[in-house]
């Protein structure tokens, strides 16, 4: 498993994040504070407040090629 940290800014992100996300293979997850949510659903990233950090977990070990994809959306 794979974790980092995430911010996503605007409707257009959500909307390209969960378009690079939904390609994946594996799981991932988005985490705010005790909510987890399937990082493939857009309702679901909504249902968040975006004006803080996340937590993505990415459930493979593999993924250097999706960090890549979403480089622009990782803090730090």
């Amino acid at each position: 498993m794979t974790t980092t940290k995430i911010k996503i800014n605007t409707i257009e992100d959500v909307k390209d994040f969960v378009s690079i996300v939904t390609g994946c293979q594996y799981d991932v997850d988005v985490i705010s504070g005790r909510y987890a949510i399937d990082a493939k659903s857009i309702m679901g990233l909504f249902s968040l407040d975006l004006s803080k950090e996340l937590e993505l977990k990415i459930h493979s070990d593999d993924c250097g090629e999706f960090l890549d994809e979403i480089s622009k959306y990782i803090v730090g």
